[in-house]
């Protein structure tokens, strides 16, 4: 997975636990609900504010965004087959 996967994996998994629509979410960082469907597809390559800004509307460290550990255990049960 690619930086850009890794970033949109981390702001959908954080933006689902913390409970926020992409809309939210978009609200927050003062940015278009399709930036952060583009973020969260990894379509969008995101820049160090970009992240910052993410980073202080979840409430989590710049770091987390970048985790790839909880990305790993991800696809690790996707294709065990448990979601």
């Amino acid at each position: 997975m690619d930086i850009r996967g890794l970033f949109g994996a981390n702001v959908r998994r954080l933006r689902r636990a913390a409970g926020l629509s992409q809309e939210a979410l978009a609200e927050r960082m003062g940015v278009d609900r399709a930036y952060i469907s583009w973020i969260e597809t990894g379509r969008q390559n995101a820049t160090l504010l970009s992240l910052w800004h993410a980073s202080q509307a979840l409430d989590v460290r710049p770091a987390a965004l970048l985790d790839e550990s909880h990305v790993v255990a991800t696809e690790a049960a996707l294709a065990s087959g448990k979601p």
